[in-house]
């Protein structure tokens, strides 16, 4: 009977690694019906993200404003009435705080985008007069570029006059194209809504799914594993943390600091640039470069004096940024160095987009935890010391210095 069970256990071990692999791989490169899969129960993965950056907000509420007593559990009527209160009062700071982005930000928002488009204009004839300075200063230089650019602008109009005659059936593409870009913000809206409501219902169990949750692990795995499993479980759950609501404090912080100090150095659209920097923040490494370049390029339509002001400014502050803020509020959750950060931004990136390039450096930092823990422990079985340093020229593992084969 033990054989029998260890040869179902191998059967289904075989069964879910296979599987695993071929769903990887239709991932990254066949039909991606795992992704078509998340398409269909994303309102579900919205409210999972927003309990899961909600429910810190809602113990802190439980805890402190109603503290339990010692050695007395709770009655249920109780506990759902303290749960009830702690859920609402997080989704009142919720909305308390997109109440001032709205009444503060998004008027001198709307101010600066109506600004922008009603000096379209004036910027078109100052790009225009750069483009034909630079052209005219060229021509004196270098006179045989005069034939050449002649010879392109004619090709240049042929080709514009076969765009015009192919325009008038291109443009129902084009409206299709527009008509489904406002059906998918509106699809994202509702998506949003059930995402709040099903976030309110995993608030409210978010005790019972955990025992539901290690419930599920002491079913699959043997019973000395499980303690093992538990604690990678926190752990990729301190990393999640840590890094996805740190990273948002982080951008926030960062946003409003570039807010106020545009405004005392009177920097044009100022609340533009401000969601620009702040957003694309989110983004590690390549954010603040993303934010930066439109916002100086927005500038440098006005004033050239007050876009290189502006990016001495933006420089500043993420030096601000890395050296003192990010430090303090995200600390080292991820463990991994620049390099593999860049990395997981650029796969991650490069397959998800731009929610890849957030997630992958958590995701990342989780499989350098796994992989580091797997090499440890058997390099302990083997008696061998963990410790990196153990390994390098001159270590206790490592080539040695007389050896003409050093590495």
């Amino acid at each position: 009977m033990e054989r029998r069970n260890n040869y179902v256990s191998m059967g289904v071990t075989a069964f879910l690694t296979a599987a695993a692999v071929l769903l990887f791989y239709d991932t990254l490169f066949g039909g991606k019906v795992l992704l078509a899969l998340l398409e269909t129960v994303k309102p579900i993965l919205y409210g999972a993200f927003i309990a899961y950056l909600l429910a810190p907000m809602v113990n802190f509420f439980e805890r402190h404003l109603f503290p339990p007593h010692p050695g007395r559990a709770r009655k249920r009527p109780q506990a759902m009435l303290i749960r009830t209160v702690g859920i609402l009062l997080a989704w009142l700071v919720v909305c308390f705080f997109f109440y001032l982005l709205a009444s503060v930000l998004l008027p001198e928002l709307y101010k600066s985008v109506l600004q922008l488009i009603a000096n379209v204009d004036n910027y078109y004839q100052t790009i225009s007069g750069w483009v034909t300075g630079m052209s005219n200063h060229l021509l004196e230089t270098y006179p045989d570029l005069s034939r050449q650019i002649v010879e392109k602008l004619e090709n240049y109009f042929q080709d514009f006059d076969k765009w015009l005659e192919s325009l008038l059936p291109q443009l129902q593409t084009v409206m299709t194209t527009v008509s489904g870009g406002v059906w998918s913000a509106v699809n994202f809206v509702m998506d949003l809504l059930v995402g709040i409501i099903a976030s309110v219902y995993l608030l409210a169990t978010k005790e019972r799914c955990a025992a539901y949750g290690r419930k599920l692990v002491y079913s699959l795995f043997p019973r000395e594993q499980v303690g093992l499993v538990l604690r990678g479980v926190r752990r990729a759950d301190v990393i999640f943390s840590g890094f996805v609501r740190g990273k948002l404090l982080d951008s926030i912080i960062i946003g409003i600091l570039c807010f106020v100090c545009c405004s005392i150095l009177k920097f044009p659209y100022t609340p533009l640039v401000s969601v620009f920097v702040g957003v694309t923040n989110v983004i590690p490494f390549f954010g603040p470069f993303l934010g930066a370049i439109p916002s100086t390029f927005l500038i440098l339509l006005v004033s050239p004096r007050q876009a290189l002001y502006f990016v001495i400014f933006v420089l500043a502050l993420q030096q601000l940024d890395g050296n003192v803020i990010g430090p303090k509020i995200l600390g080292n959750t991820t463990g991994l160095s620049s390099l593999w950060v860049i990395i997981a931004i650029l796969v991650g990136g490069g397959f998800f987009g731009v929610a890849g390039m957030f997630f992958g450096v958590p995701v990342c930092a989780c499989l350098n935890s796994l992989i580091n823990f797997f090499v440890d422990a058997r390099l302990r079985k083997k008696g061998l010391s963990p410790e990196s340093g153990e390994y390098i020229a001159g270590g206790a593992y490592g080539p040695k210095p007389e050896d003409p084969k050093n590495l």
